[in-house]
């Protein structure tokens, strides 16, 4: 398990009940590691001020992770962590490694305009 503030999905049914509960979702796949805690920190801060959306994380080493880490939208991502940002449960934008404040809200703002 991860050791964030964020809610945690641990299996892919976790993943499709988000989904169907919540419009707008972002899922970070990573570890506790330097490319992936920024991004969690991110997440955190921002939680409150985008309220529309649901923030989560999951551990990428987690077998069921693999609905992540496999997703087309994924394929050729080198650099952790996997991110992924639904809207009505489909995949709208994929992103692979760190991403700053400026990078997230940017996806966000463009993506999940309410």
């Amino acid at each position: 398990m991860l050791q964030t503030n964020l809610h945690e999905v641990e299996s892919a049914a976790g993943l499709q009940k988000l989904l169907e509960e919540n419009e707008n979702v972002m899922v970070c796949c990573g570890r506790m590691g330097p490319m992936c805690i920024p991004v969690y920190e991110v997440m955190e801060e921002i939680e409150e001020e985008y309220s529309q959306v649901k923030f989560a994380v999951m551990a990428f080493d987690h077998p069921e992770a693999g609905v992540i880490r496999n997703a087309p939208e994924c394929r050729g991502f080198m650099g952790l962590p996997f991110t992924m940002y639904y809207k009505n449960g489909k995949v709208v934008k994929a992103t692979s490694s760190i991403q700053n404040h400026k990078q997230v809200t940017t996806i966000l703002n463009e993506q999940f305009a309410s």
